[in-house]
């Protein structure tokens, strides 16, 4: 599978309500040391990474990595 068929594809005012569920900062495009996409928090203190599987973020806590 592409990194363009797993990238999140949301409309802005969709992409504007995600939150990381850990801190409520705003959630960023990124990509993983493997290539794979994910989200970052935005958290100037706690920075967070979390997955997307097949084009879906996984926004639970225990999924998330530190930066």
């Amino acid at each position: 599978m592409s990194d363009e068929a797993t990238a999140v594809r949301l409309d802005p005012w969709a992409r504007a309500l995600l939150r990381c569920p850990v801190t409520g900062s705003e959630l960023v495009d990124g990509t993983d040391v493997d290539g794979a996409p994910v989200l970052i928090g935005t958290d100037g203190t706690r920075r967070l990474a979390y997955p997307v599987r097949d084009g879906i973020p996984v926004l639970l806590v225990d999924e998330a990595r530190p930066l």
